[in-house]
């Protein structure tokens, strides 16, 4: 056999291994799971479709409203965050195509330079109006269509109407009867947030330990995405507000878990922060050699542990406050300074006492309930100490008891 002929088998042979993989026996259950968790998001477009039709035709008495069930089909087959956002964009610009390919084709007729300007017209129209890609594109494949396969006569404005029929009707689905995804997707979000802070905290302290330069410097480089994955989550929070506020069918229980993951934005955000800049001084204090007490390394690492023990009660949707025990222990050893620890180490210890009062604050307690457990010597440490009435307002986060230095910014 020639080895041309062998490439060609080989090349075949590779081909064909992921289809084959894909459709085999082995797959099967696979594919009956993603039939299972998009089994309501085709309910709902297959549903769409109809009414669209329905309302177009019989109550509007188009004779054939084409774009009504069309434009809900593909509405309610977004599977993205901010799904409401979204399906008001598409609808926006499948009209806009669908209006200027039809003005064109009533004053202009068909042809190849009416659909070179109603792609432009329209396109350019989208971006006017702040359009991103999905629906500048929409603009311009819904003026092609208009231009080309359905152009007619007398039909003037109505395709247009059908577009917004269509819109509406997948908004009003959208609202009405979300998909369960909206309403959890904040949780998940908020335990991979949770997860990759412990990771950090975790890679941080064994880059210390081991200087290893390498680890500490991967820990920032994962440190800095945290923000883009902290603002996902304030994305999917805000998209199941909006749901949980706007949807009947929503029972409480669903509400109430989005309240509960939207409370713990704020002291999140704070974390990783203060995380941030801790990974930041690690890494310097690696890469210069400076002296870091081992304490202070079980410190990063007993706040990596606290971290993991909230992710796990997020995800096992359990109260919060049973992580307190293992923040109050990082607390305590926080206090304790070393006398041979320098500008990083110190830092890094202030850090770990801001991230522990943010990390209590997720619990669930006050953010001035939160600062008494994070005492400035260990004289003053009391793990149980009760909440104080305030004689006033709640010192501002610098005030927290730290060892003075620069924290640099990451």
């Amino acid at each position: 056999m020639s080895s041309s002929r062998r490439g060609f088998r080989t090349g075949g042979q590779r081909l064909w291994e992921p289809v084959r993989d894909q459709l085999g026996p082995a797959s099967a259950r696979g594919r009956l799971l993603r039939l299972r968790a998009r089994a309501w998001l085709i309910v709902q477009a297959a549903s769409g479709a109809a009414l669209a039709w329905w309302v177009a035709q019989d109550l509007l008495g188009h004779p054939l409203p084409f774009f009504a069930p069309v434009t809900a089909v593909i509405c309610l087959g977004l599977t993205y965050d901010d799904r409401v956002r979204r399906i008001l964009e598409l609808t926006i610009g499948v009209a806009i195509g669908i209006l200027v390919g039809d003005l064109f084709v009533q004053v202009f007729g068909s042809g190849v330079w009416q659909i070179l300007a109603v792609c432009v017209v329209a396109m350019s129209l989208a971006v006017l109006l702040g359009a991103g890609q999905l629906l500048m594109m929409q603009a311009g494949i819904q003026g092609v269509i208009i231009t080309t396969l359905v152009a007619g006569e007398g039909e003037a404005l109505s395709r247009w109407v059908d577009a917004l029929v269509g819109g509406g009707v997948a908004l009003a689905i959208a609202m009405l009867a979300p998909m369960r995804s909206t309403t959890e997707r904040p949780r998940e979000r908020a335990i991979d947030v949770v997860g990759h802070l412990s990771q950090v905290l975790t890679d941080t302290a064994q880059g210390l330990r081991n200087r290893d330069l390498g680890r500490t410097r991967g820990a920032l480089t994962t440190a800095r995405e945290l923000s883009r994955e902290l603002d996902a989550l304030r994305d999917a929070t805000a998209e199941a507000r909006a749901a949980a506020r706007l949807a009947p069918l929503l029972n409480r229980s669903h509400k109430e878990d989005v309240r509960e993951v939207g409370e713990l934005l704020g002291p999140l955000d704070l974390a990783i922060r203060s995380v941030r800049v801790l990974v930041r001084r690690a890494e310097i204090a690696v890469r210069e050699e400076e002296f870091v007490p081992d304490t202070y390394i079980d410190m990063v690492t007993g706040l990596a542990e606290a971290s993991a023990t909230i992710q796990e009660h997020l995800r096992s949707r359990t109260p919060l406050e049973a992580a307190r025990e293992d923040l109050v222990h990082v607390a305590r050893a926080s206090t304790w300074s070393h006398s041979r620890a320098g500008l990083s180490a110190e830092v890094m210890r202030a850090q770990v006492r801001s991230a522990v009062v943010d990390l209590l604050v997720v619990s669930g307690m006050t953010t001035a309930e939160a600062r008494r457990r994070v005492p400035e010597t260990p004289e003053e440490f009391d793990p149980s100490h009760p909440p104080e009435e305030e004689d006033g307002p709640a010192p501002a986060r610098a005030d927290l008891p730290r060892t003075p230095g620069p924290a640099q910014s990451s």
